[in-house]
């Protein structure tokens, strides 16, 4: 076992001790200095930030008997599995080193991307002018796949007029990649991943219309101007999650539609469905690790967990579902570590959140269960 895979597991095992959870992944692209000029949109220059990018350099110790009594302050969680805390509400979060031990996290109404590790240094990295109304504003971001020197971050964002792709750089404008998604009171929550540098996956809430380029699967180049939306599926409602899996290259989808909370795998033909929750807890996140897929739903203050569909078994399990309003609250955006995941909440905008799990935040997630009775 490798000495961040142990690391890892000393931190899940702690985590354990007290009930505690985790999740991860990256990437991005390159534009030249012409580009870097053209189209900037209203938006402002984005403030160069101490040690833009810099992922932590410092790493939780393994052995934590060697590490000494722990800081104390407002902003210090007892929680060992919490890697960056007092946050406003969250929205995207990836991973910020292989381990999984640190994070980039989004705060959705702020416009404000951190990098954090447990005890710290948060650090500020990115900033970008939002519209946080109802359920919009720093929708969703991805780290470029050459990030350590662009310093590029791609992010789906809501602006007053309309829902767009944007491209942020250190010191740089905001760059504006695809506009006039449409945008609506609610129903704005979607989700980014990349499939490869020359190709973007954006997956976007219906904005309760599904008109245009809302409630699509569609993936794009980054790297062109005015890039075409090659749509791949249709009919996505609101809370859009992609979940890729590193594996094996396959692609889930989770949404909140009308009729249920559902969960979809891509494929060349469209989504077929997984399973649905006709209950409608409402689905907020989902991600896959170890052959497991998990699905979270904030205002039910539970993660559901599914064995992932393999060739010999297409079908999936019956969900075991994990209780976590105690440990985390509501939990809504997870990112997988490899095995484990990364967790983000939502405490405070969802109603009935403990008071004890109020400031958001994010923490490492071991998930458990996902049978294969499909009775």
């Amino acid at each position: 076992m490798s000495s961040s895979a142990g690391a890892l597991r000393r931190v899940v095992a702690a985590v354990a001790m007290v009930s505690v959870s985790a999740l991860a992944t990256a990437a991005c692209a390159n534009f030249s200095e012409q580009s870097r000029s053209e189209r900037a949109g209203t938006f402002t220059t984005v403030p160069p930030q101490q040690g833009p990018g810099d992922p932590p350099t410092q790493q939780p110790r393994d052995d934590d008997s060697e590490a000494g009594p722990p800081p104390t302050g407002p902003c210090v969680d007892p929680n060992p599995g919490v890697i960056a805390t007092c946050l406003e509400t969250t929205s995207g979060v990836r991973p910020a080193a292989a381990d999984g031990l640190s994070t980039y996290v989004a705060e959705r109404t702020t416009g404000k991307i951190f990098v954090s590790k447990r005890y710290g240094p948060q650090r500020l990295i990115a900033t970008v002018p939002v519209d946080g109304a109802g359920d919009g504003g720093l929708i969703d971001f991805e780290m470029s796949p050459t990030y350590q020197e662009d310093q590029l971050i791609y992010a789906l964002i809501s602006t007053d007029s309309d829902n767009r792709v944007v491209r942020i750089a250190p010191g740089d404008s905001v760059k504006p990649i695809l506009t006039g998604i449409p945008k609506g009171a609610t129903g704005n929550m979607g989700s980014i991943s990349f499939a490869s540098p020359t190709e973007l996956r954006v997956a976007t809430g219906d904005a309760g219309s599904g008109q245009g380029l809302a409630g699509k699967l569609f993936t794009i180049d980054p790297n062109v101007d005015d890039p075409t939306p090659k749509i791949i599926a249709s009919g996505l409602g609101s809370n859009v999650a992609l979940c890729p899996d590193a594996e094996n290259g396959r692609l889930y989808v989770a949404d909140h539609s009308s009729s249920g909370d559902r969960l979809q795998q891509v494929e060349s033909g469209g989504l077929r469905k997984l399973w649905s929750w006709s209950d409608t807890p409402g689905v907020t996140g989902c991600a896959v690790a170890g052959g497991l897929i998990s699905v979270s739903f904030a205002k039910a203050f539970r993660i559901d967990t599914l064995a992932a569909p393999t060739n010999a078994s297409p079908s999936v399990g019956q969900p075991s579902t994990a209780d976590v309003k105690k440990d985390f609250g509501a939990v809504a955006r997870m990112t997988s570590t490899g095995d484990g995941l990364q967790i983000a909440t939502v405490n405070k905008s969802v109603p009935g959140a403990p008071s004890e799990t109020f400031n958001d935040r994010v923490a490492i997630y071991l998930p458990q269960g996902g049978s294969d009775d499909l009775s």
